[in-house]
Parts: structure tokens; C-alpha cells; sequence
């Protein structure tokens, strides 16, 4: 499995490299399947401060896929520093009509950031119909996210339901919580206290892998 670096988006020709390696990630992998999952996210998709990307949670999916010798190639899409609001701009540049399943993992950065949950909901809400525009056949899992209480009860609050109220009114799949038994477990995650370690992100894989093997599965 090939996956793409991780690189920070804070300016234009950083920018451009992300597309340029992403589209000849997509390009490589797509050839050598006949199904494809995208998985589209910030920097706990794209394995931030691991030694070796593919133990992320995409390349480790990746390999349950391969032991069960189903024919499906993970496409890593995560881009460390990612906002929704980047996502949009991004979304283009790796989204294919031939995609089976896309993944979308964004919001935690615009939460940190306390970004109005509004503007959040606006741009997923609008990735999702993009999604459903230029690849109609594609199944989408909303991946949910959860912020730390110090960032207050209220905001807290309506980030978390932000995306099961998405899902619900999209009728797509949703993964309730990425970081379901690893978010905030100090010895699962880096010295920054956010990003899981290799050993949290199989934790983060198995709170994936039930909701994306029923849809492998139908």
C-alpha cells in the first residue's frame, strides 16, 4: 500500500505538492483494483508522528482487508493540519467517480481552533454533497469526533452532535467516535496528547473496521 506524506497546508506551494502526490497515489492504486476506499482526513488519518505511515488506522484497515482477501485498496488522503474549510478546497483534487466507500475525517482541527460549529456543519454538509455529485455510487462514513471539555460545555456539546445529526440527515454511515478509548489515555498517545502512538492508532482501527466491514459486506 502506498501512502502519501504528510505535510502541513500553510501555503500555496505545499499545497500544490499535496495535490500533485495525491493524485498519483490515487492514480497508482486505483489501477490495481477494481474497488477503492478514500479515506479523506487531518492528520489522525495521515499517521501524524508516526515512524512508518501505514500504521495509521487507513494502512492497518488496510491490512485486515488484505488478510481477508477482499478487493479493496485504502487510499490514505490525510493531510496533517487539515480543516474542513480545507477540506473543501482539497476535496477536488483526489475525489474519483469510480470511488466504493469515502471516509471523511475532518472537523477535530476546526473544534481546536473553535471554529463556529455552524461553519463545521456548513462544510461538511457541503463535502458530502459533493460526494454524492461526482461519485453517486460511492457509500460515505462520516467519521465522528470529540473535543475536550476545557473548551467549553456548550461548544463541546454541539460539536459532538454535529455529526450524528449529519449522518441521520444524509442517511449515511457514521463511526460515532474516532478516538472511542484512546482519546485522552496518556499512554496511547504522542507527547502532544492528540495524536494516537502506533499502538493507539490499532485501537482507533478497530472502532473503524465494524462499521466499514458491514458495508464490504453488502
Amino acid at each position: 500500500m502506498t501512502l502519501h506524506s504528510c505535510k502541513d497546508n500553510s501555503n500555496a506551494s505545499s499545497g500544490e505538492t499535496e495535490k500533485s502526490q495525491t493524485e498519483e497515489t490515487a492514480s497508482t492504486e486505483t489501477d490495481s483494483t477494481s474497488k477503492t476506499i478514500l479515506f479523506f482526513g487531518d492528520s489522525l488519518t495521515a499517521g501524524y508522528g508516526l515512524e512508518d505511515p501505514d500504521d495509521a488506522f487507513p494502512g492497518l484497515i488496510q491490512d485486515r482487508i488484505d488478510s481477508l482477501g477482499l478487493d479493496y485498496t485504502v487510499i490514505n488522503a490525510g493531510l496533517s493540519g487539515e480543516t474542513t474549510a480545507g477540506g473543501r478546497n482539497r476535496l477536488e483534487w483526489v475525489l474519483e467517480p469510480d470511488v466504493d466507500i469515502f471516509v471523511l475525517e475532518l472537523g477535530a482541527n476546526d473544534g481546536l481552533r473553535g471554529v463556529n460549529v455552524a461553519e463545521t456543519r456548513e462544510n461538511l454538509q457541503w463535502m458530502i454533497d459533493q460526494v454524492k455529485i461526482e461519485a453517486p455510487e460511492a457509500k460515505i462514513v462520516l467519521v465522528g469526533m470529540q473535543l475536550p471539555p476545557n473548551l467549553g460545555t456548550e461548544y463541546t456539546r454541539d460539536f459532538k452532535e454535529l455529526f450524528p445529526d449529519l449522518a441521520e440527515e444524509n442517511n449515511i454511515t457514521l463511526v460515532p467516535f474516532l478516538l472511542e478509548n484512546v482519546g485522552g489515555v496518556a499512554r496511547l498517545n504522542q507527547n502532544d496528547g492528540i495524536h494516537p502512538t502506533a499502538e493507539g492508532h490499532k485501537l482507533v482501527a478497530e472502532n473503524v473496521w465494524p462499521i466499514l466491514e458491514s458495508l464490504l459486506n453488502e
